[in-house]
Protein backbone atom coordinates (compact mmCIF):
# COMPACT_ATOMS: atom_id res chain seq x y z
CA UNK A 1 0.00 0.00 0.00
CA UNK A 2 1.71 3.51 -1.09
CA UNK A 3 1.59 6.25 1.96
CA UNK A 4 1.33 9.47 1.32
CA UNK A 5 2.28 12.05 3.62
CA UNK A 6 -0.23 14.91 4.88
CA UNK A 7 1.75 17.33 7.18
CA UNK A 8 3.97 17.76 9.51
CA UNK A 9 2.23 16.37 13.10
CA UNK A 10 3.36 19.47 14.40
CA UNK A 11 1.25 21.66 11.91
CA UNK A 12 -2.11 19.53 11.97
CA UNK A 13 -2.87 20.47 15.45
CA UNK A 14 -6.82 18.70 16.41
CA UNK A 15 -9.37 20.63 14.52
CA UNK A 16 -7.15 20.44 11.48
CA UNK A 17 -8.61 19.11 8.23
CA UNK A 18 -6.84 18.71 4.76
CA UNK A 19 -8.12 16.59 1.44
CA UNK A 20 -5.50 14.47 -0.14
CA UNK A 21 -5.45 13.34 -3.60
CA UNK A 22 -3.71 9.82 -5.03
CA UNK A 23 -4.51 9.25 -8.98
CA UNK A 24 -8.38 9.92 -8.86
CA UNK A 25 -8.55 8.92 -5.28
CA UNK A 26 -9.34 12.36 -2.78
CA UNK A 27 -9.08 11.57 1.00
CA UNK A 28 -9.72 13.73 3.65
CA UNK A 29 -7.91 13.79 6.69
CA UNK A 30 -8.87 14.74 10.18
CA UNK A 31 -7.27 15.67 13.46
CA UNK A 32 -10.36 15.01 15.88
CA UNK A 33 -9.54 15.59 19.25
CA UNK A 34 -5.90 14.43 19.11
CA UNK A 35 -7.49 11.13 17.08
CA UNK A 36 -6.48 10.84 13.41
CA UNK A 37 -8.42 9.76 10.53
CA UNK A 38 -8.99 9.64 6.81
CA UNK A 39 -11.61 8.97 4.57
CA UNK A 40 -13.02 8.45 1.26
CA UNK A 41 -14.01 12.27 -0.09
CA UNK A 42 -17.21 10.83 -1.34
CA UNK A 43 -20.73 10.24 -0.35
CA UNK A 44 -22.25 6.76 -0.63
CA UNK A 45 -25.56 8.44 -1.25
CA UNK A 46 -24.91 10.25 -4.75
CA UNK A 47 -21.15 10.27 -5.20
CA UNK A 48 -20.77 13.70 -3.81
CA UNK A 49 -17.60 15.49 -2.89
CA UNK A 50 -18.09 14.95 0.98
CA UNK A 51 -15.54 15.95 2.50
CA UNK A 52 -15.85 19.53 1.17
CA UNK A 53 -18.46 19.58 3.86
CA UNK A 54 -17.90 20.98 7.25
CA UNK A 55 -17.09 19.01 9.81
CA UNK A 56 -18.28 18.07 13.83
CA UNK A 57 -14.89 17.93 15.91
CA UNK A 58 -17.45 17.14 19.15
CA UNK A 59 -18.64 14.24 17.52
CA UNK A 60 -16.11 12.78 15.10
CA UNK A 61 -18.49 13.08 11.69
CA UNK A 62 -17.98 14.70 8.40
CA UNK A 63 -21.28 16.41 7.20
CA UNK A 64 -21.77 16.13 3.32
CA UNK A 65 -22.23 19.47 2.07
CA UNK A 66 -25.38 18.03 -1.19
CA UNK A 67 -27.68 16.05 1.61
CA UNK A 68 -26.56 16.35 4.75
CA UNK A 69 -26.16 12.68 5.28
CA UNK A 70 -23.39 12.47 8.45
CA UNK A 71 -20.14 9.96 7.99
CA UNK A 72 -18.48 8.61 11.41
CA UNK A 73 -14.84 9.28 10.82
CA UNK A 74 -13.97 6.34 12.46
CA UNK A 75 -15.29 3.89 10.46
CA UNK A 76 -17.29 5.50 7.36
CA UNK A 77 -20.88 4.05 8.70
CA UNK A 78 -23.63 7.21 8.02
CA UNK A 79 -25.35 8.13 11.20
CA UNK A 80 -27.94 9.92 9.01
CA UNK A 81 -30.12 10.02 6.12
CA UNK A 82 -30.17 9.85 3.10
CA UNK A 83 -27.11 7.66 2.71
CA UNK A 84 -27.65 4.16 3.71
CA UNK A 85 -24.27 2.61 2.63
CA UNK A 86 -20.64 3.43 4.52
CA UNK A 87 -17.55 4.85 2.67
CA UNK A 88 -14.56 3.80 2.56
CA UNK A 89 -12.09 4.13 5.61
CA UNK A 90 -7.97 4.69 5.91
CA UNK A 91 -5.39 3.96 8.13
CA UNK A 92 -3.24 6.96 9.43
CA UNK A 93 -0.29 7.15 11.49
CA UNK A 94 2.65 9.25 12.46
CA UNK A 95 5.93 8.19 10.84
CA UNK A 96 9.42 10.39 11.95
CA UNK A 97 7.27 13.12 12.72
CA UNK A 98 5.00 12.80 9.65
CA UNK A 99 1.03 11.93 9.36
CA UNK A 100 0.90 9.60 6.67
CA UNK A 101 -2.18 7.99 5.01
CA UNK A 102 -1.97 4.68 3.47
CA UNK A 103 -3.83 4.00 0.67
CA UNK A 104 -4.56 1.18 -1.95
Amino acid sequence: MPEIEVAAAAEFPPGSSKIIREGTLFVGVYNCGGELYAIEDRCSHDDGPLCEGDWDEDRCCVVCPRHGSMFELSTGQPISLPATDPVETYPVRVVDGAIVVELP
